[in-house]
């Protein structure tokens, strides 16, 4: 018996690697799904898939994670195509530009040797922002997001026709390295979660993204549903292969896709979970190599292609984050650090999850494992400037209006917006924000006075604002809710009345909006303006002697982001488990690089920064969550 399981694997193994053994370049000629098979230029393979997504990646780093896919024995990549990173105003697109140049990846992929799964949604959750949906969807109240409905039809329609564009020379019809595209994600959960819309209507939606995706011009390509086998019924569709998530047992998998495939394969975990997601003020996440190494054997024994999600997670640079939420929290927003345990860490290192794993996958032609990027620590770099940050809100034009309005109102996707209102008469008591979206600082004649905060539903606070008093309150946009029924209602800042006392508080409130879309720009002539409590900007100009990757030690802050040399690196918070901001060696040169931190709490005064070359990721401090 053992044996023959060796035999059977040694098949398995020559199989799905056969892409890898050719000489290079290799040739994109065809991919069908026939015979219950996937099969590559007209022969049998195996799909042995690592999800990586470009987004997520310095593009000066794409070719270097790409080779470590495939020094450790897998011979396809998936990747999502986020819709809101690349229209990025309505009607405004990009997919040209540093880390949006979809096309420069998928040319890379190409010459790496590798074949190319496409999920472009345009729903994808992953922890992103939305699930990938452009915020300012949301500005057309005919819209109904997700469902059959023409509006939001129309957009999905734009967005399919703008990524073709890129795309079509990179599909296998065309000679490129794209041999699959999903449509849709995970729908099956999302029928599940709306059972208030029939399900005939929920397929009249899905059905619609699949005919859209061949109107534009994927057709010909072999297409997939990704779902949990047991919501097939509500995500599988006819005429593209249903591929599982999160199963790890291949007898119930290739029973669950006969059911909804002619009673044949081929069979596909399009999800398998080597590690798991990650949110603010909650224990970080890990899944143990040997037991990953064992469950990625079991599909080779069993004959079932696999995707790793994620073979390497990346960052979620600036507000790229999206977030979940359960009946405890009505928001669990995702770290910055997106390195989900995977085999690959979020600086692009090896792990023991991997080497284990290319134990188990690498053939004769399996190519080295590329070197490590160089690392660096930093210490002492001096913040030498620091200005209160009302005085950029103060070079900011208001928008006046009896209730605050929502950052979709205001026009604004992310940051922050400072929402500010004079009292021409004292009052005092319980301050109720039951619509914040997401966290909140208030401040009465500019002292503060207390934090609200959605993830621990904390909505109010005592204030006591005397005679010709101002109120204000500096809101966060934590991530958009990228997954769930929720998803629906996913407006940012406050979004319904203000009461103290359960006084509803209306006439001429200020709002100033703080996208920073770009880093703030703050003259060197400034004079300092320091303050403990006070939301704070810090600038501080270093050189180093080489460069390399690095990670912001974050621990003497409070919450907020960073800029270096113009570029946001995402968001802290001390809560943790992050601790560290990684800081990629390409975005750095040898002098007067910039470092801007955008501190909210600013509990006390930091005077200088120090990096580490190793992150700090599973740190928890539940009390600074709260204070």
């Amino acid at each position: 018996m053992k044996l023959i399981k060796n035999i059977i694997l040694a098949l398995s193994l020559v199989g799905a690697n056969s892409i890898n053994a050719q000489q290079k370049p290799i040739k994109y000629e065809s991919f069908k799904i026939e015979d219950g098979e996937f099969k590559f230029n007209g022969q049998a393979v195996k799909l042995h898939s690592g999800e990586i997504h470009y987004a997520r990646i310095p593009h000066e780093y794409w070719r270097h994670r790409l080779k470590m896919v495939k020094a450790m024995g897998l011979n396809t990549i998936a990747t999502y195509v986020f819709w809101n990173y690349h229209e990025i105003a309505p009607g405004k697109w990009d997919f040209q530009t540093g880390n949006r140049n979809l096309s420069e990846f998928l040319k890379i992929a190409k010459e790496e040797g590798l074949m190319v799964i496409l999920r472009p949604g345009p729903y994808v959750c992953a922890e992103w922002e939305f699930g990938g949906y452009p915020w300012f969807l949301q500005n057309d109240k005919d819209m109904k997001i997700r469902e059959y409905n023409i509006p939001f039809l129309n957009s999905t329609k734009a967005y399919f026709t703008e990524l073709y564009k890129v795309v079509k020379p990179y599909l296998i019809v065309n000679g490129g390295p794209i041999v699959m595209v999903q449509g849709e994600n995970e729908f099956g959960s999302f029928v599940a979660q709306r059972e208030d819309i029939k399900l005939e209507d929920h397929k009249k939606y899905s059905s619609s993204v699949f005919d859209q995706l061949k109107e534009v011009g994927f057709k010909g390509m072999e297409f997939f549903t990704s779902d949990g086998d047991w919501l097939f019924e509500g995500g599988a569709l006819p005429g593209a292969l249903p591929t599982a998530n999160g199963d790890e047992d291949p007898e119930n998998i290739k029973k669950e896709v006969k059911k909804f495939h002619n009673g044949e394969g081929p069979f596909m975990v399009a999800e398998y979970y080597p590690g798991w997601l990650d949110h603010w003020a909650e224990p970080f996440p890990r899944k143990a190599a040997e037991r990953v190494k064992s469950h990625i054997e079991k599909f080779m024994n069993n004959d079932i292609s696999f995707n790793i999600y994620m073979v390497h997670g990346g960052t979620n640079f600036g507000f790229s984050s999206g977030a979940n939420y359960d009946k405890t929290h009505d928001i669990q927003p995702s770290m910055t650090s997106y390195d989900y345990d995977a085999p690959i860490t979020e600086a692009g290192w090896e792990t023991e999850k991997y080497l284990k794993l290319r134990e188990l996958l690498k053939t004769p032609s399996t190519p080295p494992i590329p070197a490590k990027i160089p690392v660096i620590q930093i210490q002492g770099i001096k913040l030498s400037q620091a200005i209160d940050l009302e005085n950029v809100k103060n070079n900011v034009r208001p928008v006046i209006n009896d209730n605050p309005l929502t950052f979709e109102q205001l026009n604004q996707g992310h940051g922050y917006v400072w929402y500010s209102k004079n009292f021409n008469q004292p009052i005092k008591g319980t301050l109720k924000l039951d619509g914040l979206r997401d966290y909140a600082i208030v401040y009465v004649n500019g002292e503060k006075v207390g934090e609200l905060n959605r993830y621990y539903k904390k909505y109010e606070c005592e204030v006591n604002i005397p005679f010709n008093g101002k109120l204000d309150i500096l809101v966060e946009n934590m991530g958009r809710i990228n997954y769930g029924a929720a998803i629906n209602k996913n407006t940012k800042g406050i979004i319904s009345p203000v009461f103290i006392n359960d006084r509803k508080i209306t006439g001429d409130w200020e709002m100033y909006g703080l996208p920073f879309e770009k880093a703030p720009v703050i003259d060197a002539k400034q004079k300092s303006d320091l303050k403990e409590n006070r939301p704070t900007i810090y600038k501080g100009n270093f050189n180093v002697s080489k460069v390399g990757d690095t990670f912001l030690d974050m621990r003497p802050f409070g919450k907020g982001i960073v800029f270096v040399n113009g570029i946001n690196l995402g968001r802290y918070w001390s809560v943790g488990p992050q601790q560290t901001l990684y800081l990629p060696g390409c975005y750095l040169k040898k002098d007067n690089n910039e470092i801007i931190i955008i501190e909210q709490k600013n509990n006390k005064i930091n005077k200088e920064l120090n990096t580490l070359s190793e992150p700090i990721l599973d740190k928890l401090i539940p009390e600074n969550g709260s204070n």
